[in-house]
Formats: C-alpha cells, sequence, structure tokens
C-alpha cells in the first residue's frame, strides 16, 4: 500500500477553491502510483467555518462526492476526504472514502464532538465504527477527537483494522496530541496510522499542521511542518505482525476478568 497524506491551507474559501487546490496536489503525485489519498477533517467546507457549514451541508452523493468520484476515477486513486453530511434534518461530521472507481466504499460520522460545544452548535453525532477492505488492507476512519480515546482505536482494531484514517482539524495550542498522543495509537494496536491536519489560519484559528504516517510500532514515516504540502509512505502488511507479535497487547488484554 502506498499512501499519502494532504495538509491543507486553513485559508481555502469555499468548495470550488478546496476541491481545485486537491485536484492540484493529486496531480502533483500522479506518478508515485499513490493508493489512497488523505485530506483533513471537513475539508470541503472548512472546520472553523461558523454557519456556512450549514450552507455548504450535503447528501452523501453530492457535490463533494461527485468532484471526488471522477478525480478518483482519472487518477486511479483511492480518496478520503472530510465534508459536512446532510441527512433529513440532521448535519454530521463525516469524511467518506471514494474508490479508484469512484465508488463510495465507506462514509463514517464522527461519534464524540469535541469538547468546547463548538461543534455541537451544528452537527449530531455518529453511532458506529466499521471496517472496509480496500487494496488488500483492512482500514477504519476515525475524525480528530474520535481518535484520543484509546478505547475508541481499540474497537477498530478489534474489529480487525490494519491503517486507521484520521482526518482532523487540530489547533497550535495542541502539540502533544499529534506529537505523542496519536502516534500512540498505532502503537498500542500495532497497525499503521494517517493523520491528516489543516495548517495556517481559518478565521480565528490557527491549525498546528504536523500531519503525519505513522507505522505500527508508533515511528513516524514521514510528518509535515506547518506548511501546505504532502507526504507520502509505503506500508508493509508484514509490519504489523510483527508489531504485534513483540507487544501482544490486543491478546494479553482478553486476560483481565
Amino acid at each position: 500500500m502506498h499512501i499519502a497524506v494532504a495538509q491543507s491551507p486553513g485559508e481555502l474559501n469555499g468548495i470550488e477553491e478546496r476541491t481545485n487546490w486537491a485536484e492540484k496536489k493529486i496531480f502533483s503525485i500522479k506518478n508515485k502510483k499513490i493508493d489512497i489519498i488523505v485530506f483533513p477533517e471537513l475539508f470541503t467546507c472548512g472546520y472553523n467555518s461558523g454557519s456556512y457549514i450549514k450552507k455548504s451541508a450535503e447528501i452523501k452523493s453530492g457535490e463533494s462526492f461527485s468532484i471526488f468520484s471522477k478525480l478518483a476515477k482519472y487518477f486511479n486513486i483511492g480518496i478520503h476526504y472530510g465534508y459536512a453530511e446532510k441527512q433529513s434534518s440532521k448535519i454530521y461530521n463525516s469524511s467518506q472514502f471514494v474508490s479508484s472507481s469512484g465508488l463510495s466504499i465507506h462514509n463514517h460520522r464522527k461519534l464524540i464532538l469535541e469538547a468546547s460545544g463548538y461543534e455541537s452548535k451544528y452537527f449530531s453525532s455518529g453511532n458506529s465504527i466499521e471496517v472496509f477492505k480496500y487494496n488488500g488492507y483492512k482500514i477504519a476512519t476515525l475524525i480528530c477527537y474520535d481518535a484520543e480515546f484509546p478505547e475508541i482505536a481499540r474497537i477498530a482494531a478489534t474489529k480487525g483494522a490494519q491503517l486507521l484514517l484520521v482526518p482532523t482539524a487540530l489547533s497550535d495550542s495542541w502539540n502533544w496530541v499529534a506529537e505523542k498522543m496519536i502516534p500512540t495509537r498505532a502503537h498500542e494496536n500495532g497497525i499503521f496510522l494517517a493523520y491528516a491536519n489543516h495548517c495556517g489560519k481559518e478565521n480565528n484559528i490557527s491549525y498546528l499542521g504536523s500531519s503525519f504516517i505513522t507505522s505500527p510500532n508508533g515511528k513516524d514515516l514521514a510528518r509535515l511542518k506547518n506548511k501546505p504540502g504532502i507526504i507520502t509512505a509505503k506500508l508493509n502488511l508484514s509490519e504489523i505482525k510483527i508489531a504485534q507479535s513483540r507487544l501482544p497487547y490486543q491478546q494479553d488484554i482478553k486476560k483481565l476478568k
């Protein structure tokens, strides 16, 4: 598996500008044979965009999907992107995975809305973690705050996830989350993890950046600083078996009564 993570500038404005930026980034890696590219939380509308979230919310098969479906097929790449999902009277902080065939094969709704209450003004909570298969890997999505709970990452791993995709909107007040906490989710489960953040500023929030891809032992395979960009890494399933044999947390926890 060859994976990419795109770190987008917070200053992007509107779905057209954001998807145009995404297309340029995908084009820049078109010769690297990338299987999956991951974009940040609420990429298509912006995280700290206030009431614009309601205006930009769309159904799962809406404008964003149409654009990314075409890009996925054209560039032969799987695309994972965050968006505001509308269903009936509710809006969800969601991320959708579009296969290289242009099909939606996974949609995750954020489980736990962040603690300050900002998200609860606009979003309802999701209620499930699903694992899907793509190019030989079992994959799950956890959005931002979801991944900060070791229990949630463990549930995903227990369901068979070998790779966690974590789109986020982490501010620069929480650097230890990206540097220490989230890599630990990979280490304590013996799986790969890709963390996609924004950078720069969006209204009154300054994003940390620090997007990364980490191995099953929690060590960086690639990491960005606080500039827009893209990183890539090759993943090998054999590393998961080695890590989980060396530290069999998932097996040994069953001994607790």
